[in-house]
């Protein structure tokens, strides 16, 4: 159903159903099928800081996942074996996941920064049986120091640009693979398709299983939250090791029938993002707030943007303020996203909702949404509660489907007819939900209950702020008090000092309540983050412990 006969959340909610075929597979059942429908249709628009550039027809796509599918099962890899990615942005990723696919094997993505100590955790917390990694010496060194303490690995693949001893060479193998035949059985839909390790805020990472159902879930963030159609080219800004991946550069999109824009770059940089923007003429555009951050410091009128037609954010809650100059900027409403790597996309803006500044969004009718007390109440509209999912009824396609190898932890999450998503919010009287922190991560100050989001949100309105983190700190009077730990923009870096501590202070307190004001300011270089770019609030409470 095109989204054009949506006018509202209520039509959406009676009208939008999923199909689900019988041992749903994306790689035959998607990839596939357009190679056939639509041989020449382009899927991936690919390029690099290097200049190269590669351009991949569904046609192609297919021939070169099978030739892959075929050179995996060459090295004995089938179904149910653990397979982990760590392809950065290379073209090979988009290869080797669907090949994957296609032979019924479970595909962890994993990032170019792991360690030495987190590949053996990885290694040996799933069984993985292959890695398949660019051939890169900050990444090769640590998955070559792994392996004696890795005892199901069986076989190490590069990509390239080196293949150190030890290790297959991608490219060679798969240009000498025999012709693919389609296993007979390949997977039901119950089956493990795609896990990740979840760098979570505290503790190891958490080990997030998705059946091979899970693509079909992304037609709503494809189509309905990107608002993707078949001409769209589509950038999402995300390392292929974090779950925005999938979310943004694969399922989604090729179900709308757009192409996946991907421009593989070492480091960040806004400028270049902006150029390729205008040079590739990119429709649709997703990101997390912290790369908007840095796109709106960028003079954004020294670039052609007029392709942009649609943006959307994601990754962590969005501060009104870079809402409202990018509005200006370009005269495009970011429409905010929420959702987990155990969820797809769970509270979001659709095409046909006005955005409000700050607010996530309305409950994506896919998940029945719902706000409890910790006495496992319902809350009132504007009080703070846990967002919650309703599994009682049906467990909501998209879902996971446990925590690997951890029942206790996937009891824990999911019980008495919920998946409790450890998020806490609150819902206003139109149903727009506004996010307020992690529940460890809220703050009691004299009887207050402050959210670590709108204390930074006041203090993101102020110039000198260019990212922060809000974090309480034990106080014997009240409790606890507000803290925020501040990276300062260039123009201020020198006025770091008492006076800028006050006014800052008193910004907040003229932008929200007087009570939520930080009354400890600490100036720093950097935030601890994860791996995939989450502050680690943690950490800093950790440290003022220490």
């Amino acid at each position: 159903m095109d989204q054009t006969t949506f006018t509202s959340q209520e039509d959406f909610k009676e009208n939008f159903k999923v199909n689900i075929p019988t041992d749903f597979n994306y790689g035959y059942d998607v990839v596939d099928v357009w190679a056939k429908e639509e041989p020449a249709k382009r899927a991936i628009c690919w390029t690099n800081d290097k200049g190269e550039h590669h351009d991949f027809s569904f046609a192609e796509l297919k021939e070169q996942t099978d030739k892959t599918a075929s050179y995996f099962q060459s090295l004995g890899i089938g179904k149910g074996d653990m397979v982990m990615l760590v392809l950065k942005r290379r073209y090979e990723f988009w290869f080797s996941i669907i090949a994957l696919h296609k032979l019924g094997a479970v595909v962890i993505p994993a990032t170019h920064l792991l360690t030495k100590k987190d590949i053996i955790y990885r290694n040996n917390a799933a069984d993985i049986k292959m890695i398949v990694c660019v051939g890169e010496e900050n990444v090769t060194k640590h998955v070559i120091e792994a392996m004696p303490e890795s005892p199901s690995i069986k076989r190490l693949v590069s990509v390239g640009p080196d293949v150190p001893d030890g290790f297959e060479d991608f490219h060679k193998g798969i240009e000498k693979a025999a012709p693919f035949v389609r296993p007979e059985k390949v997977n039901t839909n119950d089956d493990i398709s795609l896990m990740y390790f979840t760098s979570g805020t505290t503790g190891n990472p958490k080990m997030v299983a998705h059946d091979f159902t899970y693509p079909l879930a992304h037609i709503t963030t494809g189509k309905y939250w990107h608002n993707l159609h078949k001409d769209s080219l589509h950038l999402t800004i995300a390392d292929t090791g974090w779950g925005k991946a999938v979310w943004g550069k694969l399922y989604g999109q090729w179900l709308a029938g757009a192409t996946v824009f991907v421009y593989d770059h070492e480091k960040f940089n806004p400028a270049d993002m902006l150029q390729m923007i205008q040079d590739y003429r990119i429709t649709s555009l997703c990101a997390p707030p912290t790369i908007f951050r840095f796109l709106i410091r960028e003079d954004v009128t020294r670039y052609d943007l007029s392709s942009l037609e649609y943006c959307t954010i994601a990754g962590e809650a969005l501060n009104p303020a870079v809402y409202e100059s990018f509005l200006k900027l370009t005269g495009i409403k970011l429409m905010e996203g929420f959702g987990q790597t155990e969820t797809t996309l769970t509270v979001c803006t659709f095409p046909w909702t006005e955005p409000k500044p700050g607010s996530m969004g309305k409950a994506n009718p896919q998940y029945d949404v719902h706000l409890l007390r910790m006495d496992g109440s319902p809350t009132e509209d504007g009080e703070q509660g846990e967002i919650v999912v309703r599994t009682s009824e049906l467990k909501p396609l998209g879902l996971f489907k446990e925590y690997f190898r951890d029942p206790v932890l996937t009891k824990n999450t999911c019980h008495d007819g919920y998946y409790y998503t450890g998020d806490v919010a609150w819902r206003d009287e139109d149903g727009y939900f506004w996010f307020v922190g992690r529940t460890d991560d809220v703050i009691k100050s004299s009887g207050y209950r402050i959210g670590p989001f709108e204390v930074e949100s006041a203090l993101m309105t102020h110039p000198a702020v260019v990212e922060c983190a809000i974090t309480g700190v034990p106080d014997e009077i009240r409790g606890q008090i507000v803290k925020a730990t501040i990276i300062l923009s260039k123009e201020y870096k020198e006025k770091a000092g008492d006076a800028l501590v006050k006014e800052l202070q008193e910004h907040v307190k003229k932008v929200t309540a007087p009570y939520k004001y930080p009354r400890v300011i600490e100036f720093v270089e950097e935030l601890p983050k994860t791996i995939s770019g989450k502050i680690r609030r943690v950490e800093i409470r950790d440290k003022d412990k220490k």
